[in-house]
């Protein structure tokens, strides 16, 4: 089973709960070099996301970023993570050759300064793609899912998820986030924001949400809940309470929106491999 990450910056409570999850199989990391990765420590010590972060002696002190860190379990997971083999010895993305794997999980991450080589990775994309035509068994979350969206068969001309559903990072969770942290984090606004809109494009127009949305067959193929404790972006899911997470499964392929989904993203995931593996 095959993770491929950038360099840095990728989600902690993504990549780590998700190699927990799936701990019955053997999982490979791939890094652009083959160099051990670095999650975003932001998202793993909340430190730096308050407004009086860069004062000597408070940086540790957290509030918000006790919040919209990775929560408890989470940063158990990477702690765990840190010291796993497959995490220190990661292939190269160049070196990808699905015929070793039985699936694909893409996580996500926001910050511009390491995921974007990760999202605009040609070499990525044509990995997505080969999996799709595998129909592997195929999960994304997050910014991962825009990463499924940018992966153009040459085939067909469209992306791999035209004519499916999916979810993703919604633009409501991924705009409040951004409008929190940009007050607080005020010497770096666009921390929450991958990808800002140029002039003239509307608000949102550059959003995890919009972007994945435009790739698809049908806009309403973009799914996301009603439901007020799943939508709330205040509750996380556990491995026992998968009551605020929001999953979308069509055939092999499984989606979900954020951190707060993780466990239960993870472990439909993992049903997926386990049901198509011989």
């Amino acid at each position: 089973m095959l993770i491929p990450v950038p360099a840095r910056d990728s989600d902690p409570s993504e990549v780590a709960v998700s190699r927990a999850v799936l701990a019955g199989h053997t999982v490979v990391f791939a890094t652009p070099e083959g160099a051990q990765a670095t999650c975003d420590e932001l998202m793993v010590t909340g430190e730096g996301l308050d407004l009086w972060s860069r004062v000597p002696g408070l940086r540790k002190v957290t509030a918000l970023g006790r919040v919209l860190r990775a929560d408890d379990n989470a940063r158990a997971a990477h702690r765990a993570l840190l010291a796993d083999a497959s995490w220190q010895a990661p292939i190269r993305w160049a070196d990808i050759e699905l015929d070793d794997f039985d699936g694909l999980l893409l996580p996500g991450g926001h910050r511009a300064r390491g995921m974007r080589e990760y999202l605009e990775s040609e070499v990525l994309k044509d990995v997505v793609v080969d999996a799709f035509r595998r129909d592997l068994p195929v999960g994304a979350i997050c910014h991962g899912v825009l990463l499924a969206a940018r992966s153009v068969d040459p085939e067909t001309g469209r992306s791999v998820l035209h004519g499916r559903q999916t979810t993703a990072l919604t633009w409501q969770l991924e705009r409040t986030a951004w409008q929190l942290a940009r007050r607080t984090r005020f010497w770096d606004p666009d921390y929450y924001r991958t990808y800002r809109e140029e002039p003239g494009q509307p608000a949102g127009y550059m959003s995890v949400q919009q972007e994945v949305t435009r790739a698809l067959a049908r806009p309403e193929d973009f799914r996301d809940t009603t439901d007020r404790v799943q939508g709330s972006g205040r509750a996380r899911d556990t491995m026992t309470d998968a009551r605020p997470a929001f999953v979308v499964e069509d055939g092999n392929y499984v989606s979900a929106r954020w951190p707060g989904d993780v466990h239960t993203f993870a472990k439909a995931f993992a049903k997926r491999l386990t049901t198509t593996t011989p």
